[in-house]
């Protein structure tokens, strides 16, 4: 299998209900020692910076055309926290209802994650955002450019929760 590293960041501007942007960075080295990346960003009307995180993990991963191995980098400890302490296991298992049965936020996009993660073996791991991380300040200047830029998106999800 290959082995992939994604770098992802979510941004909201006015979050819950401004614009906001993603930013996901592909790397993996092939046989012959040369590394090879995909840039992947895009911004949308109105979001929160949750459902970004989100997208950009999801983004990352149904970029790949393959099973792969991959480490999934991310500021966000609503992402990596939800596979790494196995709160989406729970989640699913109760219909997706949290303590006292209030429902998960986000459900239309933790679906669309677990089909896109399915194929792959992957790792999330947590980085400390604003750290001086290089991939994660990349990804966070991709996501807020988005956020910025013209031609946003609908988030449906977000604008029908």
């Amino acid at each position: 299998m290959t082995k992939v590293q994604i770098y992802t960041d979510g941004s909201a501007r006015g979050n819950p209900d401004g614009p906001g942007g993603y930013g996901a960075v592909l790397q993996f080295t092939d046989s012959k020692g040369q590394l090879h990346e995909k840039v992947l960003s895009a911004g949308y009307k109105k979001t929160t910076n949750n459902r970004m995180e989100l997208m950009a993990a999801i983004v990352g991963l149904e970029a790949l055309n393959r099973p792969c191995q991959v480490e999934l980098y991310s500021d966000s400890k609503y992402l990596t926290d939800a596979f790494n302490k196995r709160w989406i296991d729970n989640w699913v298992a109760n219909k997706w209802k949290r303590g006292k049965n209030s429902a998960v936020k986000n459900i239309d996009l933790w679906e669309r994650l677990l089909d896109a993660k399915e194929p792959h073996q992957v790792v999330f791991i947590w980085v400390k955002g604003h750290a001086g991380h290089p991939q994660n300040e990349r990804c966070d200047k991709l996501a807020t450019a988005a956020a910025d830029g013209d031609c946003l998106l609908t988030d449906h999800g977000a604008e029908n929760p």
